[in-house]
């Protein structure tokens, strides 16, 4: 049996396609399904679904063969556990592709406070990726770590700053802040459990060489 760990959201609804290239078609909706395990078209693969935070962990720790998960997530990960995740990463998805960045209200002078050397209060989910943007910069925050609606972070006073995924930059607008810097590239990953791969080399190189091929067809 192959379990792959996917997280509801646009990373599973892109990945749908993907999967069907490889012949594996999910038997539930899950969003009408309630069950956490659900089966596909093929006997021997299920699929788990479980936080996107959680991709990593699942896979790292043999909970599941398989992940898609954003490099995002990976990074931060990665900070937290060590590099030596047991994590293989053979494939660049392309799929839900959009970037971290730093944000501010568009009445506060990103430019002048770093350039002035200003202490500033940053929120955000990323820590880790910030903590080392930063530091790399030379500029010196304080990172509160929030979970959601990171918009409100800068309008209620809490942080001059958020680092946060943006995609086309709509959330920014609707609630008057502006992007300042680009920190990277985000998309999503197929990782592997080191240990499954060996144990069920054949099945899963299947897959990995399916999403290979749907991914240069595209």
């Amino acid at each position: 049996m192959i379990t792959l760990a996917l997280s509801k959201g646009r990373i599973f609804d892109e990945t749908l396609p993907l999967l069907k290239a490889a012949g594996v078609e999910l038997l539930e909706d899950p969003e009408k399904s309630r069950k956490l395990i659900l089966a596909t078209s093929q006997p021997d693969v299920r699929v788990v679904i479980v936080r996107a935070s959680d991709v990593p962990t699942y896979v790292q720790y043999g909970g599941a063969d398989l992940g898609v998960t954003g490099l995002d997530t990976l990074i931060e990960h990665r900070a937290d556990w060590g590099r030596s995740a047991g994590l293989y990463q053979p494939l660049d998805l392309q799929i839900a592709k959009c970037r971290i960045s730093v944000a501010v209200r568009a009445d506060f002078d990103y430019a002048r406070a770093v350039k002035q050397g200003s202490r500033l209060t940053v929120a955000t989910k990323y820590v880790n990726i910030s903590r080392e943007f930063f530091a790399a910069k030379g500029v010196h925050v304080d990172l509160i770590k929030l979970y959601g609606s990171m918009e409100l972070a800068p309008l209620t006073g809490l942080a001059d700053a958020i680092v946060d995924l943006v995609s086309t930059g709509g959330t920014l607008k609707a609630n008057h802040l502006v992007e300042v810097e680009r920190i990277m590239d985000i998309s999503s990953r197929l990782v592997v459990n080191q240990a499954a791969l060996k144990l069920k080399q054949e099945a899963i190189r299947r897959v990995i060489d399916a999403f290979a091929g749907a991914i240069a067809r595209n």
